[in-house]
This record gives structure tokens, C-alpha cells and sequence, in this order.
């Protein structure tokens, strides 16, 4: 019987052959032609990786351009169209974009505010806690109320900032350059020189890590794993809907389908929440250096036996949507209402769902996600962020007093917290565009009675120059009647009207 021999142009020991009739000798291979053909596989392998890798970087970087380019067009809309239509002082300082540590300060400012923490207080029930204000190392300590952290996951990122009171430490210089980017000193005081409301906030925002960003860095490995592993054992484990993967972090029986490179890949959901928090624990990025978080950054130690924290966004969603238990949160009490939600059939959320037992703003997408991102917020908080599981004063909230809270309203009052003795130089207003900006509402009434003026002075010169005119007609008219009636001739009078 004929035999089919490869050498695939390699030194002529490392051939192997087949036999066509029954394949009594599939693979006669020595072990250097096993080695070389797992490292054909790995280098297979790692080129495929390489080309996705490579194709995500670019492809980010291609939607980071265009972006920048969206973002500096609608900049230059508003710096053209506002000083047209409206008549307020505005310069080109008034709009920018601001930044993740910009907006997690204002936040924090607006939530303290909201609850009243930057007031005095002499009330011995109030919480309390030592601070030791920036800048002043030599200064006894002072007490003054206790503020409140914040943590909010919205679809993209999650962002963290809480007040530092102490003078932190360093592992490292390479450390303290990074704490240098994430600690913000400012005063909210009403006198720049007095120090009794200068606060040490710490602020740190994770792109990436919001409740949808996470699903779909999630998704993307999930595909790239499983396609890789097909190739390298002969699989087609989710690449038919017969054969779907079996997938964690969807509720039971939930199905669902990821559609990348023009294949599809079919999930079903086995509801297993431990599983699925063990599954994404890798996706913290987390080090083993001290005093570090999500991705490795820096994050100053937080007193949990005298700090209080709001969470707002997907820590509310997560909790009060679909396990209707918002509010104080209890790690205990959530790992298990979140456990009981995995493992319900998805026919029976959908029943659940169609008589309205959720909240009224949840939808199927929520319904399909819950188990996932309750799964992420948990592990976001406790491994990421290292509050301890005991850890008890976390309230999830929608609103603080009936009032949704947002970063504009810290930034209102961070923007305008010496007003007063604030002069404001009129040339910096003075913009690079061919017209004058537009004068404050104040200047424009200044500028409106200063016109009345003028046209009410103008009338009465007008009106008095009418009356002398008219009195020297008069005296005129006077003069040629007594002429005529003595028989002379009227003189010319000269004169100009």
C-alpha cells in the first residue's frame, strides 16, 4: 500500500509519514517532532493573539483621534456661537473639558455640601475627625465634621474620592509622583489665608471599569479564549447555538450572543455567582504592592472605623432595581439576594419582570445583566477598593434629600468661593475673536442709563433751542408790524434759524 510522506522542507529526521489504509501508524514521530509541533501550535498562537492585540490598540487609538477631533469642534462651536446669542460675560476660559480628578472633586464638594459637613458644629453627637490641614505640618491638628466619601460606576468608569485628613506615606518616590496626580488641596473657606477649611481629597477615576465597559472587556476575552482554545483542540464550544458556552454571569438558562469579526458566539447562562466573581477577579488588575487599587494605582489608606461613603449609579442600580434592597448596604445580605437572582430560571425573572415587580425604570437589559454587574460591583468594592466585607457605611442612593446631586453644583461653588473679594480684570475678557465680548448683565444696565441719559439731555437742548427760535421769530414779527405801520419799508434782519 501506497504511504503519504511530509517533510514540509524540514532536515530529513524530522519527517513523518501516513498510512492511508485504517491509519496503523498515525503519527510516527520521534519526541524532537512532537517538540516542534507544539512550538509550530504556540507560535501559531501567539502570531494570532499579536494581530488582535494589535487591531484593538490601533482600533482604540483610531476612536481616541476622532474623538478629540468631536471634542475640540464642539469647543470651537461654543466659543463662536455663546458670546453671539447670549448677552453674560463669558471668555474662552469659561468652557472647557474637564477632567476625571475635576469632576470627582466638584462631586465631592457637591455631596458635602448637599449634607451640610463644611458647617461648624458644636454639637458633640455630630462625627468628627482629626485633620491635619495641608501646609501647615507645624500646627496643632484641628476637629471639624467628618465628610463623606463617594463612589460612582457609571456605563464606562468608575470613580473614587474621599478626604485624606492625615498626612499620607509613600512605599516609593515612584509612588509619591503618582499621589501627586491624584491628591487635590484646595479651600473652601471665604478668606484664602485661613487654613480651618482646607481639605486633602483623593480622586482617582478607572476607565474601563463601569458596569458596561466591564461586560464588554469581559466579552471580548470570553471570544478570544474560547476561539483560541477551538483552534488549538478541534472544539466549536459556542459557535453553534447547540453547542453554546456556558457562561457565569448570565441567569440561568439566560441566553445571549457576542458578535465579533463577523462569527457569532452563543452564551447560556448557568447562574453560578461565586464562579462568576472568581472568573473576573483578574479583570482588578490589582498588584501586590501596598497601598495600591484597581490597576495597581495608588490609593491612601481609608480609616473604616470613621468614614461614611455614598455610592451613586450602577451601586444604586445594582442594588435597588432589580433586589429592591437600596440604601445601607449589607455585603452579606447582597452576596446572597445576588446568589438567589443568578440562579433563578430566566423564565422566571421574565414573569416577574412582566408583572412589574422590578423597578419601573428596569429593563431586560438590566434584567439579563443584573447577575454580571452585581457580581463586578462587588468585587470592584471589595477587591478592588479593599473595603472589608464587614464594612457597613455604604449607602447606595439615587438622590441625597429628594435631590439628585450632580459635579455642577460642586463646581459652582468651587468656582465662586471668593467671589467677593475677587476683582475681575476686564481685559481678560477680551476675546481672540474680531468682536468685542459681550458686557455682564450688570454692565449692560449701567451702559442703558448712561444712553437714557444722553437722549433725555439731548431732547431738552433740542427743545430749548426750539424755544429760542421761536422767541426770536416772535420779536420779529413784532419789529416788521410796527414798520409797516409807520409807512417804512422792513429791514433785513439777519439772522440763522
Amino acid at each position: 500500500m501506497g504511504r503519504i510522506s511530509i517533510s514540509c522542507l524540514l532536515p530529513a529526521s524530522w519527517h513523518f509519514s501516513i498510512s492511508p489504509v485504517g491509519c496503523p501508524r498515525v503519527f510516527n514521530t520521534t519526541l524532537r517532532q512532537i517538540v516542534v509541533i507544539g512550538i509550530l501550535a504556540a507560535a501559531v498562537s501567539l502570531l494570532y493573539y499579536s494581530l488582535v492585540v494589535i487591531r484593538n490598540k490601533y482600533g482604540r487609538a483610531s476612536r481616541d483621534k476622532r474623538f478629540h477631533s468631536q471634542q475640540k469642534a464642539i469647543l470651537e462651536d461654543l466659543l463662536t456661537d455663546i458670546p453671539v446669542h447670549f448677552d453674560f460675560l463669558f471668555s474662552d476660559s469659561h468652557a472647557e473639558v474637564i477632567s476625571g480628578k475635576q469632576e470627582g472633586v466638584y462631586a465631592w464638594i457637591g455631596i458635602n455640601f448637599v449634607l451640610g459637613r463644611f458647617e461648624h458644629t458644636d454639637d458633640e453627637d455630630e462625627a468628627i475627625v482629626e485633620v491635619h490641614v495641608p501646609g501647615s505640618e507645624n500646627k496643632e491638628a484641628i476637629f471639624r465634621k467628618r465628610t463623606v466619601g463617594i463612589l460612582d460606576m457609571g456605563g464606562v468608569s468608575t470613580q473614587i474620592a474621599y478626604e485624606v485628613p492625615k498626612t499620607v506615606s509613600f512605599a516609593s518616590s515612584q509612588q509619591e509622583e503618582v499621589a501627586k496626580n491624584l491628591l487635590a488641596e484646595f479651600n473652601l473657606g471665604c478668606d484664602a489665608h485661613q487654613t480651618e477649611h482646607v481639605y486633602r481629597v483623593y480622586v482617582a477615576t478607572f476607565l474601563g471599569f463601569g458596569g458596561n465597559a466591564a461586560r464588554q472587556r469581559y466579552e471580548d476575552n470570553l471570544f478570544t479564549s474560547t476561539v483560541l482554545k477551538n483552534r488549538l483542540l478541534g472544539k466549536e464550544t459556542g459557535m453553534t447555538s447547540d453547542a453554546p458556552y456556558l457562561d457565569p454571569c448570565l441567569p440561568l438558562d439566560a441566553q445571549d450572543e457576542i458578535h465579533q469579526n463577523g462569527q457569532t458566539m452563543y452564551l447560556r447562562g448557568t447562574g453560578d455567582f461565586n464562579l462568576c466573581r472568581e472568573i473576573i477577579q483578574p479583570f482588578m488588575n490589582k498588584t501586590n504592592e501596598t497601598q495600591t487599587s484597581l490597576n495597581g494605582v495608588y490609593q491612601p489608606a481609608v480609616h473604616f472605623q470613621n468614614s461614611e461613603f455614598y455610592g451613586f449609579s450602577e451601586f444604586y442600580y445594582c442594588t435597588e432595581d432589580v433586589l429592591r434592597m437600596g440604601g445601607d448596604y449589607n455585603a452579606a445580605k447582597f452576596t446572597k439576594a445576588a446568589k438567589d437572582y443568578c440562579a433563578t430560571k430566566w423564565s422566571v425573572l421574565r414573569e416577574r419582570f412582566d408583572r412589574g415587580l422590578y423597578a419601573s425604570h428596569a429593563d431586560l437589559h438590566r434584567l439579563k445583566y443584573q447577575c454580571f454587574k452585581s457580581a463586578w460591583m462587588y468585587e470592584v468594592f471589595h477587591s478592588g477598593f479593599s473595603f472589608p466585607v464587614s464594612y457597613n457605611s455604604l449607602k447606595t442612593a439615587l438622590q441625597v434629600y429628594d435631590k439628585e446631586v450632580q459635579w455642577t453644583l460642586g463646581a459652582i461653588l468651587y468656582r465662586t468661593r471668593f467671589l467677593p473679594l475677587r476683582d475681575i480684570q476686564q481685559e481678560n475678557f477680551r476675546g481672540s475673536h474680531s468682536h468685542w465680548r459681550s458686557f455682564s448683565f450688570v454692565y449692560n444696565h449701567y451702559l442703558f442709563f448712561v444712553c437714557f441719559l444722553i437722549v433725555l439731555l439731548s431732547i431738552l437742548l433740542y427743545l430749548l433751542r426750539l424755544r429760542r427760535i421761536h422767541r426770536r421769530m416772535l420779536r420779529n414779527s413784532s419789529s416788521t408790524s410796527l414798520w409797516i405801520e409807520e409807512g417804512l419799508p422792513p429791514q433785513k434782519i439777519s439772522g440763522a434759524l
